[in-house]
């Protein structure tokens, strides 16, 4: 087998069982290897594990086992699929979700893997080297582990892009789907477009978040920015809200919201409006037209995708928080996201503070926000808290 040797110091990472060797972290590698090829990761005359191999990337080795003597092979996914599935099972928040992530990447020991069920569908997301190499063995596991009969792979996520790899997306088992794909949760009916959609077609991280939007929103007049397929805007409509108003600049994403909302009769249409338009320029127009609101909602796109694009996604969130400060009604809340991994907590609370202060507000942080339990965070990668948010109220 391939070796690759580190740069001595360079071990530490791998013994507090991070999962990334980064360039710099690597001296050579003896043997042959292709893209994707499992090799052993060597420090002096010790292999501390076993890692796939990833030459056009940053990120040169994703770790599989951090056991000398595991043998990456088809059993080997079948066991660590088959764990993170039964995993899931075993949490109260999750039991009768039909929509649910049953793989986290690192955090469940299978780096660049994401998998999403969706009843009977799971969506297959491959974004590194080494998960493209053992497609076949992945799938396979789900397909036991799961006893679903359909998975479709959406491996066009950007990230492929930085390990030499070109989109990939199609079924892997079972026919097309003709009926449409809808989830329940908490309550409410959602279709999901796992070709075409966001991600794999849904954003199950905020399951949880809009759930406690639902719980708050009773009697209130509500706004939810970048409000893609309607989540947020139906479990406030389904906790009692006096009005919804919805914005995103994706006319697709709003008819499947228009679509959501008809999944669900006991809600009440005539209380929601949806809107297309720039949600930068719609602040600044709710603004100027003297709008205010009880309860807004901030879930925009990932701003900033690595740390170096961090000063410029600070600007746009300071942007879209200090408009919303400004379009709050004295007691109103601001539950804020960011889902950018080069923007953490830290600096995340000090942008949303700054955005407070600009608007002159006094607020105070009622609740830090976080993604569902079946998107966990592996203690040794904290890189896999991408999601972040605050529930703010203002005076």
């Amino acid at each position: 087998m391939p070796q690759l040797i580190l740069v001595p110091g360079k071990e530490r990472s791998v013994f507090r069982r991070h999962p990334w060797l980064f360039a710099g972290s690597v001296e050579r590698l003896i043997g042959q290897a292709r893209p994707g090829d499992t090799v052993e990761v060597v420090a002096g005359s010790q292999v501390l594990g076993k890692a796939a191999w990833s030459p056009a990337s940053q990120i040169r080795a994703r770790m599989w086992s951090f056991d000398a003597a595991e043998t990456i092979d088809d059993v080997f996914f079948k066991r660590r699929v088959a764990a993170a599935v039964a995993r899931r099972a075993t949490l109260p928040s999750l039991v009768g979700q039909s929509g649910l992530r049953l793989i986290h990447a690192e955090s469940d020991g299978l780096p660049g893997v994401i998998a999403d069920r969706y009843g009977d569908l799971v969506v297959l997301q491959l974004t590194s080297a080494g998960a493209e190499k053992w497609r076949s063995a992945i799938a396979g596991a789900l397909a036991k582990a799961t006893g679903c009969s359909r998975i479709y792979e959406r491996s066009d996520s950007e990230v492929r892009s930085l390990e030499g790899l070109e989109p990939r997306t199609g079924w892997l088992y079972g026919s097309p789907v003709e009926e449409a794909v809808v989830i329940d949760e908490h309550g409410i009916r959602m279709g999901i477009d796992f070709v075409a959609g966001h991600k794999t077609g849904f954003y199950l991280d905020q399951r949880d978040n809009r759930r406690l939007l639902g719980q708050l929103a009773g009697g209130r007049r509500v706004l939810n920015c970048f409000c893609y397929t309607g989540g947020f805007s139906l479990q406030a409509l389904a906790g009692g809200a006096a009005k919804v108003e919805s914005v995103d600049s994706s006319e697709p994403a709003l008819a499947q919201a228009r679509t959501n909302l008809a999944l669900n009769p006991q809600l009440d249409a005539a209380r929601a409006d949806w809107r297309c338009a720039n949600v930068f320029d719609e602040l600044r127009r709710l603004r100027a037209a003297g709008e205010r609101f009880d309860l807004i909602v901030l879930d925009p796109p990932k701003f900033a995708p690595s740390a170096s694009h961090a000063e410029r996604a600070a600007r746009a969130y300071k942007d879209i928080n200090l408009h919303g400060f400004r379009l709050l009604s004295p007691g109103g809340l601001l539950m804020t996201y960011s889902c950018s991994g080069g923007v953490g907590l830290e600096l995340f609370q000090k942008i949303v503070a700054g955005a407070a202060l600009d608007a002159g507000r006094d607020a105070r942080i009622v609740q830090r926000l976080q993604g569902a339990a079946d998107h966990p965070v592996a203690l040794a990668f904290p890189e896999g808290e991408y999601l972040k948010g605050l529930l703010v109220e203002v005076s």
